[in-house]
């Protein structure tokens, strides 16, 4: 990970030059100036230390203290100088102000500082807000990652974001007889989740891009699908929440195939429309539909515990904490789930539906897809009055933006006109610890466009339904029926043996500078050496016995 250095930014003690004195310059500049290690009477000024130091005029009058004002705190840093040597708690704080990269310069400076910035717990809170709780694999090594530091961890997963921009594998995978609607990755255990207007939910290896299992027919389009290590869930067009629980034991943790078993399999109906988008948390279930409500239900009861009306059609939500936010026609909603009331509603969003929804880590970041192909993106504000904020729009479309994925720094669309489009959100993160973009108190909601995305990946003919984002891969699926999963494992491994050569040229070439550095030494010291030779050998010329006779010759004459 590449470590750079911001102007601005401070670390430490305050800037004291201005209060420190540089007696031999002030000698210098002024004569009359007394420097307290060549005054008669400075002993008696050190012993009392009640006494200042005095310019005189030509009428004896005092011109300045400021001397004695230096000398204190000259005092007080000679007793602490430099950053360690403060108390630990405060050491702390400062660190705890930094960002990573300010964090890597830190530890660059000397052993104690890099002890310190690398066992910092902040690191910790920089790898959960970004990508939430690790997933503890170890994939670019053999150590294992309950092993690593949360360092090692944030560094091997910012080094992970940049695969995206390298070269990718295509997989192909058959098995919908129609139009896919919805992907889901589950990443913690390298599976896909897939369904559509075939009825059917399929469970994919997204490694080796096989089927592993299909459940039975539903009985009508499955338009959303979510799943994690507990818990998968479909929703139908005839308003029902289809589940399966995990089973202790199974390899793939969920069993599709067998017949429907009351302990792992349930289905529940309250809505009243399709179910159009699926959500889940520790515990809870969010559902919404083109009933125009979202359902919070309780994941061990199965009963619904709010319902939040809306004024148009759920297209989709997005969880967070106790919070969800949720478009509906072309407007955008944010709710209080714990009491059910609306927290910030941003009317108009999109001119036409809104038919995507993605969230940060943090929740504090959202970001739209709509049916005029623009993409928005939002910031929460939670001061004294909960605020929405929109502050970056995108148009990499010439379609409809039917689905968005977040994982940072990636934003990714999938679009009518059958393109991916990859945006990279961290040139408007100002990097103060918090997801707060650059300049917002100066942006209005009339924000122009910014730059376009970072990639594109093409190869569809026809419309996209479905994207979703798991480590070094991106999942997608369409009105084809086929499901692609871009491989960028490949890109990974690249740049591994770009990092390791990189760092095998940076040892040689500090070797050889030290090397170099030894020669210069040595080569100094020779002609040090052949100098007083010559000297000795000119001196021995002139106290020869010729030069002794010419000399005494000179003298007697």
């Amino acid at each position: 990970m590449e470590f750079e250095c911001q102007s601005g930014t401070k670390v430490g003690l305050k800037d004291c030059s201005r209060d420190c004195v540089d007696y031999s310059c002030r000698g210098k500049a002024d004569p009359s100036f007394v420097e307290p290690s060549k005054n008669p009477k400075s002993s008696k000024f050190n012993s009392e230390k009640q006494k200042s130091l005095r310019r005189l005029d030509g009428k004896g009058g005092s011109l300045s203290l400021e001397c004695e004002e230096s000398l204190a705190v000259n005092e007080v840093l000679h007793d602490c100088r430099s950053i360690t040597d403060l108390p630990p708690a405060l050491i702390s704080e400062i660190l705890n102000c930094l960002e990573p990269k300010e964090l890597g310069v830190v530890s660059c400076v000397n052993t104690s500082l890099y002890r310190l910035a690398s066992e910092h717990h902040v690191w910790k809170e920089f790898y959960c807000e970004r990508w939430g709780q690790p997933i503890l694999l170890a994939p670019l090594g053999t150590e294992n990652a309950y092993e690593k530091s949360w360092k090692e961890l944030f560094v091997e997963r910012e080094f992970r974001s940049k695969t995206f921009m390298g070269r990718y594998n295509i997989d192909t995978l058959y098995g919908h007889t129609e139009a896919v609607r919805t992907v889901s990755v589950l990443s913690s255990k390298k599976l896909v989740f897939t369904s559509g207007y075939d009825q059917i939910v399929r469970m994919w290896n997204m490694e080796e891009g096989l089927s592993i299992a299909s459940s039975r027919p539903l009985g009508c389009t499955i338009r959303a699908v979510a799943a994690d290590s507990r818990l998968l869930v479909a929703g139908g067009t005839d308003g029902f929440i289809h589940g399966w629980r995990a089973e202790d034991g199974n390899p793939h943790i969920f069993d599709l195939t067998s017949p429907q078993n009351q302990n792992t399999e349930f289905r529940v109906w309250e809505h009243e429309g399709p179910i159009t988008c699926l959500a889940l948390d520790l515990n809870k279930i969010y559902s919404g539909s083109w009933d125009m409500t979202i359902r919070v239900w309780d994941r061990s009861s199965l009963k619904c515990l709010n319902v939040l009306m809306h004024n148009d059609w759920v297209w989709s939500l997005a969880p967070h904490d106790t919070t969800v936010a949720s478009a509906a026609g072309s407007d955008l909603y944010v709710w209080d789930t714990n009491i059910g009331s609306e927290l910030a509603i941003v009317t108009n969003v999109h001119a036409g539906n809104a038919f995507s929804l993605a969230r940060s880590h943090t929740g504090k970041l959202l970001f739209t897809g709509g049916e005029d192909g623009a993409i928005h993106m939002f910031e929460i504000i939670r001061n004294v009055k909960f605020h929405v904020k929109r502050v970056a729009t995108w148009i990499p479309h010439s379609g409809a933006v039917y689905s968005l994925a977040f994982e940072f720094p990636w934003l990714v669309s999938a679009s009518s006109d059958g393109k991916l489009s990859l945006i990279d959100v961290r040139k408007l993160l100002r990097t103060n610890r918090s997801y707060v973009v650059e300049k917002l108190s100066k942006v209005d909601n009339k924000v122009k466009n910014v730059e376009p995305p970072q990639r594109m990946l093409h190869g569809f003919g026809s419309n996209l339904f479905a994207v979703d984002v798991g480590l070094d891969r991106i999942v997608c699926a369409g009105e084809e029926g086929v499901v692609r999963i871009w491989n960028f494992s490949e890109a990974l491994e690249v740049e591994q043996r770009v990092r390791a050569l990189r760092g095998l040229r940076l040892e040689n070439r500090m070797r050889r500078r030290k090397l170099q550095s030894e020669m210069t030494s040595k080569g100094s010291c020779g002609d040090q050496c052949s100098v007083a030779a010559k000297k000795n050998q000119l001196n021995g010329d002139r106290n020869s016995w010729r030069n002794r006779r010419r000399v005494a010759g000179k003298l007697k004459a």
